[in-house]
């Protein structure tokens, strides 16, 4: 997952070092020599992640994470200071100041790359959920912009894994002091029969426990429904640096070493409870407002007067990122035939079906649409075209290559679909002219190509049919990558027939 960093130090040399590490890792690097300059970057060039030296001459660190944090437009930017202090006071003053991290020259390469990553992931999340608070404005329906640092920080619910006692205690009476609510267990056992049961606001987890692995906890953690968004905080030793980058990896969001100091262990975990009540907030706003009157009621997808609303804002944000997007149009083949041989309450059941495969087989962040009828629309955001190219074939084969179940004598049927797609870059349009109709005319005039060369099949515009030769270099991506979007489809079945 590639990202836009910001490195800003007034020594030449660290900025320089920092962005040769970054840059062998393929992310986008711009740079900064002063604060007042770093806030002029995050205005103009929107990074992902920001790396902030706190020692500079006139604005320091701390006050520019501050006037960062401050402005409701860019305080969910993550912020990791970079600095040679290494007295926790100054830590703890980064950390309230609003920044994720705190790491020590020299920096831990280790350390900075497990870091970046991980708050590229979450930047990620959150944009989408902005985009969609946008949107929310658009219709009036949300009349003001929420601050991820106006979020309460008390009465959180924690669960901690911990089988020493001496910690146990140390941050559960620490915590107290926020007025939350510490359940703390002494194994992996006990933590999952909780989770099964009762809600928890963050996931405390020991790297360090006796008789089990507590980077394998994570992992079950994560792949549980009901835990996989929680933030997650490892507890660990200084030695421990390789498993808590790995436990980054898997999906934790922070860290502290022992021996645990109390204020930092708060100021680190009011960063996670802020940014868990945030993304808290923009969702139940999203969903209590708007989903009765943007979602189609059928399928429960978004439909053409949402798709309109976010797309424009996706192309308005890609304006500044310099990000490209693909809109891909889909179109269940022969779909008439269905509803007159079988009525349309068996039309009814596929349209839901085709929904829920299109759903499974997209990233969270990838907004789906039923346009109308049998026709539907994929927006991948952040997407290279090689990436969409295999994401339009693996939803392509999701649908022909199993049977549709339905109210039909044979259980299901067999259903293909044909998909158009058109890959749009930041300088196709002029951005106070978005004409989002031309945009999916794009996408719709392949979508008739592929109609018209024997339907199921993916054709892009200025690429033409799609074969598994345009997407195999994604297979040289790292499996250490979790998103959907790179697992590759299943070698296509030629046992599936048009309906």
């Amino acid at each position: 997952m590639s990202a836009r960093v910001l490195v800003v130090d007034d020594i030449l040399p660290n900025v320089k070092l920092l962005e040769a590490k970054l840059a062998c890792e393929y992310y986008e690097v711009i740079t900064a020599t002063s604060g007042k300059e770093a806030l002029e970057k995050v205005a103009s060039d929107n990074p992902d992640i920001i790396l902030l030296d706190v020692m500079m001459p006139g604005m320091d660190g701390f006050e520019v994470c501050k006037r960062i944090k401050e402005n409701p437009d860019t305080a969910h930017i993550p912020v990791v200071m970079v600095t040679a202090l290494t007295d926790v006071q100054d830590k703890v003053r980064g950390l309230e100041a609003g920044a994720d991290d705190f790491l020590s020259k020299p920096i831990n390469d280790v350390a900075l790359m497990a870091r970046v990553r991980s708050l590229a992931r979450l930047k990620m999340a959150l944009d989408e959920w902005r985009v969609r608070e946008d949107a929310a404005n658009q219709f009036g329906v949300v009349t003001e912009k929420t601050n991820l640092m106006n979020e309460p920080i008390e009465g959180a619910r924690v669960l901690l894994v911990e089988d020493k006692e001496f910690d146990k205690n140390k941050i559960t009476g620490a915590l107290a002091a926020d007025l939350n609510i510490v359940m703390a267990v002494d194994n992996g056992m006990k933590a999952m029969e909780l989770v099964s049961s009762q809600d928890f606001d963050i996931l405390m987890v020991s790297l360090n426990l006796k008789n089990e692995d507590g980077l394998r906890l994570c992992s079950h953690l994560r792949s549980n429904e009901r835990t996989r968004a929680l933030p997650i905080v490892l507890v660990a030793e200084d030695n421990d640096i390789q498993r808590i980058a790995h436990g980054m990896e898997i999906g934790a969001y922070d860290y502290i070493l022992r021996p645990v100091e109390k204020n930092e262990l708060l100021a680190r975990v009011r960063t996670q409870i802020r940014r868990k009540r945030y993304q808290d907030r923009l969702r139940s706003s999203y969903e209590i407002s708007l989903s009765m009157a943007l979602t189609d009621s059928l399928t429960g997808l978004y439909n053409r007067r949402y798709l309109e609303v976010h797309l424009g804002k996706l192309i308005e944000n890609n304006s500044r990122s310099k990000k490209v997007l693909a809109v891909i149009m889909l179109d269940i083949d022969h779909f008439k035939s269905v509803n007159d041989t079988y009525g349309h309450g068996v039309g009814d059941e596929v349209l839901k079906v085709f929904s829920a495969r299109l759903k499974e087989n997209v990233r969270s962040f990838d907004l789906v649409v039923r346009m109308g009828g049998e026709e539907f629309v994929v927006i991948l955001p952040d997407v290279s075209p090689e990436r969409a190219y295999m994401v339009a074939e693996r939803l392509r084969k999701s649908i022909c290559e199993k049977l549709v179940p339905c109210s039909v004598e044979e259980g299901g049927l067999n259903i293909t679909t044909s998909i158009g797609g058109a890959i749009i870059n930041n300088d196709d349009y002029d951005v106070n002219t978005i004409n989002i109709n031309a945009i999916l005319e794009r996408a719709d005039k392949a979508l008739y190509e592929a109609k018209h060369s024997g339907r199921n099949c993916s054709i892009f515009e200025n690429k033409g049919k799609i074969t598994k030769n345009d997407y195999k270099e994604i297979e040289r991506i790292s499996l250490e990558d979790t998103d959907k979007d790179f697992a590759l489809p299943k070698e296509e079945s030629t046992s599936s027939n048009n309906v």
